[in-house]
């Protein structure tokens, strides 16, 4: 291989580095489909200019942007109505592994997605994951970019300090297909702690989508955070509010951390017993 190396002209860490930094913008690429997918749902009449101004990207460039825009069917088309799927071509894809599946306990199915929010005409991006049984957000992150590491990976970090030592089976992690959740470094958090699973299209992840808007609109909205660090600390409050304060139907109009305490106090009793 280093003749290889010598033959291209350049060496393997530089090799290594610039496979890395490729692979950085295909995660982007991807991630950004989804989210402007969310964007173009909520704001029908943004034209590409504006949207590049919002959306302030790491890895693309203002000429590459509107080539990828419209190359994915994002320009607007007023005689058609835009219709919100995951494309996946070419991309990793696990099989969806929650469908019709029956939930028993915390733990089984974690269910995560990134959505935006705009401040002051910007967009900034919030990453949750959600334990699906309990409705208990159990990760979260606010970031300025799409960027993996400031993404998932902050997120599950915080997600996976839950999972016990002693828990026999992986818990599942769905999501869409966003180029975050098939990265490098979150698959290799993933790997022998969670089993892998995405949808085909949005609807196939409803929990998390959910959540989104949940928090966005009941939460942020009213807090009317005042720039990153605004939405950072505004966040951290939301998802304490949502998890501690708020009762949902669902889980027999208990708040999720009520609902976590009482599954764990049954099984502590069938152990006494």
């Amino acid at each position: 291989m280093s003749q290889v190396y010598r033959w291209s002209g350049t060496t393997k860490q530089n090799m290594h580095q610039r496979l890395n930094r490729e692979l950085e913008k295909e995660e982007e690429r991807e991630q950004l489909k989804v989210i402007l997918r969310q964007i173009r749902v909520d704001h029908p009449g943004m034209g590409c200019k504006a949207l590049y101004r919002k959306i302030d990207l790491m890895t693309m460039g203002r000429d590459k942007f509107f080539e990828f825009y419209g190359g994915y069917g994002f320009r607007i088309v007023p005689t058609k109505a835009f219709r919100r799927t995951t494309d996946s071509t070419g991309v990793i894809r696990f099989p969806n592994l929650v469908r019709d599946r029956e939930l028993t306990d915390v733990n089984q199915v974690w269910v995560s997605d990134i959505t935006y929010y705009e401040i002051e005409g910007r967009f900034y991006y919030l990453t949750f994951i959600m334990d699906q049984y309990s409705r208990r957000i159990i990760g979260h992150s606010a970031s300025r970019t799409l960027k993996t590491a400031q993404t998932t990976i902050p997120a599950l970090r915080m997600a996976l300090g839950r999972i016990p030592g002693e828990l026999r089976t992986r818990p599942i992690i769905h999501s869409d297909g966003g180029g975050q959740y098939y990265s490098k470094e979150f698959l290799g958090l993933t790997e022998g702690r969670l089993r892998n699973s995405m949808c085909v299209n949005v609807y196939e992840n409803p929990h998390a989508e959910r959540i989104n808007g949940t928090i966005k609109n009941n939460y942020l909205k009213g807090y009317n955070p005042i720039g990153f660090e605004g939405l950072v600390r505004s966040l951290n409050k939301a998802v304490y509010m949502y998890n501690h304060e708020k009762p949902h139907s669902s889980i027999n109009h208990k708040t999720p951390v009520q609902f976590e305490k009482e599954i764990k106090m049954k099984k502590e009793l069938v152990t006494l017993n």
